[in-house]
């Protein structure tokens, strides 16, 4: 129970001297911004937190959008007992505690608990596993805050009990109410300071934390506390100040997470469906926020074969180029090559019929049951093999005008079957008008 005033204590000073996003946090569900869809009134969670009946919740959302924030306000609302823990510096033990004070707790007074975890994805599968009995027999109400899918990096048992609940990215607007709150407040904030921000300042420092109220306060304290008064006293942020002040874009990429994937996603849709420019710029938001090179260009290898393939079989030879180059020179010359491939991949014609064809197979060889390989197609090294008709009666296409001569080359159970079934993009126009010249008499229709 002491570690909990201690823990009471420290918040307290922190809320009066910390850093100005600590002091900033709100204290209310009024004073929570942007998230109007999630707080606002007569949403459902803001009714569960007026009425103090709140069940356990995933708070879900981007870095800065006030997860932790509102998991304060419902400290401060509820009756329950509050307790917080980080995933990242707790494990089991710290846990078990929580739980076993829970549990005394309840049963001595009838209070109950409410245990926020910030980031519960860094838990692993032991840890998860110990806070699930305890949710679902009500021993505790859970509140988890992840910048992580949780359908995907928190156990589907404890997702199932409870209810997730998605925070948005703060726009501009929000971000501008978030700095001039905290401008003006003379309690928490910086009010007592007089300063004025130059018009192009603030919107570099909206644009820079990029939706991201923490990045957003501690540039703007970085900017006041290191700024000089001029003569009339007054704290004169300026761009150069500003650029100071936030020197990188705040960008939300969490390479094992959901901007990991949602970012590869557009950037392959984008080369798929034709737009170099989009899908430039899908690729210098991810180089941008580190993401591995070889990583990008091994999915530009197969997007060459998937959605191009023979349509420009140039593409393979290029993307498997920009593979090499990448992994022998790295970053940040990698770029190029990168860059090169991105667009020609882009620019270049598309078809999937090859890769359709390769997965029609696939599925016949796993669906069906074949009798064998015909004789005539069969290798016959030994003279036993050829005395058993392996090899007799294959035709060796070289013998024939135009190197080519009809005979099956299917089972007898597929015969007639037809997989490639070329398109009139590029390069493929060819290939289909010859397989066609070639095998139309003795294919006729396509059978499926």
């Amino acid at each position: 129970m002491s570690d909990d005033l201690f823990d009471i204590s420290r918040r307290k000073i922190l809320s009066k001297e910390g850093p100005l996003p600590e002091r900033m946090r709100p204290r209310s569900l009024d004073e929570v911004i942007g998230q109007e869809k999630t707080v606002g009134p007569g949403c459902l969670l803001r009714r569960m937190i007026e009425a103090d009946r709140l069940s356990s919740i995933i708070l879900w959302g981007p870095a800065g959008s006030g997860k932790t924030s509102l998991a304060r306000v419902i400290a401060e609302t509820t009756k329950s007992e509050f307790i917080e823990l980080s995933a990242v510096t707790s494990g089991v033990a710290d846990v078990r505690q929580v739980i076993g004070q829970a549990s005394d707790r309840l049963g001595q007074y009838g209070k109950r608990t409410v245990l926020f975890i910030d980031e519960i994805h860094r838990f692993n599968k032991a840890q998860q596993d110990a806070l699930l009995p305890h949710v679902e027999r009500g021993i505790i109400t859970l509140i988890g805050a992840t910048t992580e899918n949780p359908f995907f990096e928190v156990i589907a048992p404890l997702v199932s009990r409870c209810r997730v609940f998605r925070l948005e990215r703060l726009d501009r607007e929000d971000l501008r109410t978030i700095a001039a709150r905290a401008l003006a407040d003379r309690e928490r904030g910086l009010g007592n300071y007089r300063t004025e921000v130059a018009p192009e300042a603030m919107d570099h420092l909206l644009e820079m934390a990029n939706g991201d109220g923490r990045s957003l306060l501690n540039a703007i304290e970085l900017a006041v506390l290191t700024t000089a008064p001029d003569a009339d006293g007054v704290r004169r942020i300026t761009l150069p100040i500003a650029e100071e002040s936030i020197q990188q874009r705040a960008l939300t990429y969490d390479k094992g997470g959901d901007e990991h994937y949602d970012t590869i996603s557009a950037f392959i849709k984008s080369v798929r469906g034709s737009d170099p420019d989009a899908a430039l710029y899908w690729l210098a938001r991810m180089l941008y926020a580190g993401e591995d090179p070889t990583f990008i260009a091994r999915r530009l290898v197969i997007l060459a074969s998937e959605d191009i393939g023979n349509a420009d079989p140039m593409g393979l030879v290029l993307a498997t180029a920009a593979f090499q180059a990448v992994e022998s020179v790295g970053l940040p010359e990698g770029r190029i090559p990168l860059a090169q491939a991105t667009t020609y991949l882009a620019a270049a014609p598309k078809s999937n019929a090859a890769y359709l064809a390769g997965e029609a197979a696939a599925k016949d060889v796993a669906d069906h049951t074949i009798a064998g390989i015909p004789l005539h197609l069969r290798n016959a090294p030994a003279k036993g093999l050829a005395e058993m008709g392996h090899g007799r009666d294959y035709k060796y296409p070289h013998d024939f005008p135009g190197h080519f001569t009809t005979q099956d080359y299917l089972p007898a159970e597929l015969r007639g079957k037809v997989y490639y079934r070329p398109s009139e993009e590029g390069r493929e126009k060819d290939l289909k008008e010859r397989l066609d010249r070639l095998w139309t008499k003795r294919r006729g229709p396509a059978k499926d």
